[in-house]
């Protein structure tokens, strides 16, 4: 690891941000609640549009986006701030631990993928109507949210 980086870590778990999440039993506990929270509402919701690509060849799949969408936005507008709390409390330890990491990568991978169907495929997603090469999009997309939260649940044992 470059020392500009665990430089990084050690001033976030120094600032007022880590010192306060390490020190308020309660503000620890919520953030970790609405991170979860946000979790559920991004997995979730696109794992009820993915399968919908999948399983039915994205007939109608824009209706079940119409709402999927905004609730995965919602869930990651939850989890970018409590993240970045809940990794200020021990930055050094958790920014360095491969679990991190592999987070972070499946997070890339889901938000390259959906930016990339979303770029491919939404004229046809708003006519309704999804070409089949769809399918691999959606099916990468399941897997890549569901290793994020493999790889985060991960992080607590390694």
């Amino acid at each position: 690891m470059t020392s500009m980086y665990l430089d990084m870590l050690a001033a976030l778990e120094a600032s007022w941000l880590g010192h306060t999440g390490r020190h308020s039993a309660w503000l620890y506990t919520i953030a970790n609640l609405l991170h979860v929270l946000g979790a559920a509402f991004v997995v979730g919701s696109i794992a009820v549009f993915d399968l919908k690509v999948l399983a039915e060849h994205g007939k109608n799949a824009q209706q079940v986006g119409r709402y999927a969408i905004p609730l995965a936005a919602a869930g990651v507008a939850l989890q970018i701030p409590t993240g970045v709390l809940l990794l200020a409390v021990e930055a050094r330890a958790l920014g360095t631990n491969p679990a991190f990491f592999a987070k972070l990568a499946f997070i890339a991978i889901g938000l390259v993928n959906v930016a990339l169907f979303h770029a491919r495929f939404n004229i046809n997603l708003r006519a309704g109507s999804l070409p089949p090469e769809a399918r691999t999009y959606a099916l990468i997309s399941l897997i890549a949210w569901i290793a994020t939260l493999l790889a985060g649940r991960m992080i607590a044992y390694l």
